[in-house]
């Protein structure tokens, strides 16, 4: 019996997380047994060199010393408390000094809460009901978050989950990424109902997609003058893509953000926070409620601060970048020797690859009409030469300071034989 079909007896679907399942892909995940630096092993004794880094937050690699060092000294004093730390306090000013417009912050567990928080939170702040998202844009699997896009800009939408009332969908308008006109007309037609737009600046949910010029910035100014919450939600970009964010690298001041993984340091948690005026309006000060046992808890929070501490010295994002960058460039080489189409993107230590001539990939539908199945060849391919990257042609790639320059030759050299057994 596989490790795979001896978890599929007591956990559901085998994983306690869907894409970990490789259904995108095919064939059996792998199992982890342990990692270091820029290395997984796995339980079957492979190592491989990997790229999805927790889906984001290994930012400075596994086993970070620093990292580990905060986390068992905050160990040595207690799990959790249940009550105020100054370790919360700690993290939420180092939050506040790397993203500004976060002036108050609430802990909480998972990129989900946050963002399921920060839309109840929106809503009862501005006492409307209506939310725009994007489509292709992951916000978590809250039951407002999980509605599809209609036929046109202002059809309603459909659940996309079993589970999920219908009757949400009145109040969720699935709107096209990077399409600013959609967004006047949503505006024009419903903007006295609309509590919040909520969007991921770098959409990194169906590969890595950055906004065009103009779309971030009709954002901005649609919910200002309609009096509704800009959410920006930067669990993933969040202290990935800059030190700021990618709020920093758009220049947009959203109303609220919500921000998880690396602020965990690969622990539990995540936050949302933004303008003191609507972050008063969280219980205990205000009336709308949300709260969270294991929220702040020391551990986590421990992670998470000495994470941002390291990133925030002098030149980590730029160094970060330049190996990002000569990975990326180096797969569009690879990929342009073998006569393969492949359309890129990268920012910080973040990344994304679709194998596709419609490039510059800006919209959902772009990834969506893509040669998924080319991608999955590739990733077994580079798999096979110990290279793991995301299971899914529509999740994006990370790097973390622990990559070097062996690591990204290697990754190279994989590319290019795995491609050139991929020739049209």
């Amino acid at each position: 019996m596989s490790y795979f079909e001896e978890a599929r007896e007591f956990i559901a679907g085998g994983v306690n997380s869907p894409v970990r399942a490789f259904a995108g892909v095919g064939g059996e995940p792998v199992f982890i047994q342990s990692a270091n630096g820029a290395w997984l092993e796995t339980e079957d004794d492979r190592r491989l060199i990997d790229y999805v880094g927790s889906w984001g937050p290994m930012i400075l690699g596994h086993g970070h010393p620093a990292v580990i060092t905060a986390v068992k000294e905050a160990a040595d004093s207690g799990l959790s408390f249940g009550a105020p730390s100054l370790i919360e306090t700690r993290l939420a000013k180092k939050i506040n000094e790397m993203m500004p417009s976060i002036e108050r912050v609430r802990m909480v567990s998972s990129g989900t809460e946050a963002t399921m928080s920060a839309i109840r939170l929106a809503r009862g702040f501005t006492g409307r009901d209506k939310i725009i998202k994007f489509e292709g844009c992951y916000h978590g699997h809250s039951d407002s978050l999980l509605i599809k896009a209609g036929s046109g800009a202002l059809t309603l939408g459909m659940p996309s989950s079993p589970g999920v009332p219908a009757g949400l969908a009145i109040h969720t308008l699935t709107l096209e990424f990077n399409d600013i006109e959609g967004v006047q007309q949503a505006f024009r037609e419903l903007g006295d109902e609309i509590a919040c737009v909520i969007v991921e600046p770098i959409a990194g949910n169906m590969n890595m997609v950055p906004p065009v010029d103009g779309f971030l910035e009709t954002l901005r100014q649609s919910c200002t003058e309609h009096g509704a919450i800009l959410i920006l939600d930067e669990v993933m970009t969040g202290f990935r893509v800059a030190a700021g964010g990618a709020q920093s690298v758009c220049g947009i001041t959203p109303d609220l953000t919500t921000i998880g993984k690396v602020v965990g340091g690969g622990l539990p948690a995540a936050a949302f926070g933004g303008r003191a005026d609507i972050m008063a309006s969280l219980a205990p000060d205000g009336p709308v409620y949300q709260a969270g046992t294991l929220s702040g808890n020391p551990l986590a929070m421990a992670a998470g601060l000495a994470t941002l501490e390291a990133i925030s010295k002098g030149g980590f994002f730029d160094a970060l970048f330049t190996i990002t960058r000569t990975l990326v460039d180096g797969l569009k080489a690879c990929a342009e020797d073998n006569d393969i189409p492949l359309a890129t993107e990268c920012l910080g230590g973040m990344f994304g690859f679709v194998f596709t001539d419609d490039g510059p990939v800006r919209k959902f539908s772009q990834v969506a009409t893509a040669d998924i199945g080319r991608f999955k060849a590739f990733f077994h391919g580079m798999l096979a030469e110990g290279v793991y990257l995301a299971p899914s042609a529509f999740e994006a790639g990370f790097v973390s300071s622990a990559h070097g320059d062996e690591e990204i030759t290697q990754t190279l050299e994989a590319a290019n034989k795995v491609m050139a057994s991929l020739r049209a």
